[in-house]
């Protein structure tokens, strides 16, 4: 089985469901999910992860995100963006360009934010647009999301280039609306490239089409990302040979039965040397097993508690078999 993330460019004519599917035929594992809905007609970063690297999608979908986004001012449509049935039309020729950077500008902070009803949130169980396909609409709570930034990139009126930074949850058709709205003149999102999520950026980005190369030259690999690098901002321990199986239950760890690179002068006697690290409560470490050699598994995201001076397991990314392997191999790590 893979595990890790791989950073698709999702195309345009695909949900975010079909990048899954294609996936899984061209890995022939079931066990892929994605970090975070892209509209079909959106463009752009889409990480997916694959085996034990789904454990982390729901800390991709939490991160930050950036957008380029198209606004076409003086349209409002049923699903906020061009694709929808357009429901009135407005005035734009009033608008001055500095009247609509301002009106812009102004969201750059926390904001209410409706869910359009052409999205896939839930209401008694139901998808907000198998209602809104129906005819139906339901009333939905403002959210509160978080505008980071916005770049104009380029303003040819009725038509705005801008570039998002944005929270979780946020929906950039629901802003384009509601800048239109802001304007008096209505408005909605023509296009849609996602630029990055996390660490994940367009130009890492690969096609479905080149994985698809990569996996018939044998040559996957190289497109996946290792899991423990979602977590590289976090101290790096190495569990010492004698609680190897402490760590292989999900047992908490003293700070004592770990050593931190970066604490000793000589990795080669990681083993030998005392490690001096001060942790603050709530910090993170990602836990290593290091095996004979250079080799090293990554077992999982550790909780320093302070209270109880202890690193507790937070998310696990060993599975049993490697588990067991490294239980009856400890003895051949380095010492």
């Amino acid at each position: 089985m893979i595990n890790g993330i791989i950073n698709i460019y999702k195309e345009k004519g695909f949900t975010s469901h079909d990048v899954v599917a294609k996936l899984r035929g061209i890995t022939h594992q079931k066990k892929i999910g994605h970090t975070g809905t892209l509209d079909p007609d959106a463009e752009g970063v889409l990480p997916v992860c694959l085996g034990r690297a789904t454990k982390v999608c729901n800390v991709l979908t939490d991160k930050d995100k950036i957008y380029e986004a198209t606004l076409l001012l003086g349209v409002v449509t049923d699903t906020q963006d061009v694709g929808g049935r357009v429901m009135r039309e407005g005035d734009t020729t009033r608008l001055t360009k500095e009247e609509v950077e301002r009106c812009i500008l102004d969201y750059i902070g926390d904001y209410m934010q409706i869910p359009p009803m052409y999205s896939a949130l839930k209401v008694k169980g139901k998808k907000l647009y198998e209602l809104a396909r129906e005819g139906k609409e339901v009333e939905r709570k403002a959210r509160k999301v978080t505008i980071y930034d916005i770049r104009i990139l380029g303003m040819d009126l009725p038509r705005v280039r801008m570039e998002v930074h944005c929270s979780k949850g946020t929906y950039i058709r629901t802003l384009c609306h509601d800048i239109g709205e802001g304007l008096g003149c209505g408005g909605c999102m023509e296009s849609l490239l996602r630029t990055k999520v996390g660490r994940f950026t367009l130009e890492e980005s690969v096609r479905l089409s080149q994985v698809e190369e990569c996996q018939g030259q044998g040559r996957l690999l190289e497109v996946v990302l290792p899991v423990d690098e979602m977590f590289v901002s976090l101290k790096e321990a190495f569990v010492r040979p004698e609680f190897v199986s402490h760590a292989c239950n999900g047992n908490a760890l003293m700070p004592g039965q770990v050593v931190f690179a970066g604490s000793v002068p000589d990795m080669g006697r990681l083993f030998s040397e005392r490690s001096e690290v001060t942790l603050q409560d709530g910090e993170g470490v990602r836990v290593y097993v290091r095996l004979g050699g250079l080799g090293r598994v990554f077992v999982g995201v550790y909780r320093y508690d302070g209270k109880k001076g202890r690193l507790v397991l937070e998310n696990m990314f060993l599975d049993g078999e490697e588990a067991d392997r490294l239980r009856k191999n400890g003895y051949a790590m380095l010492k």
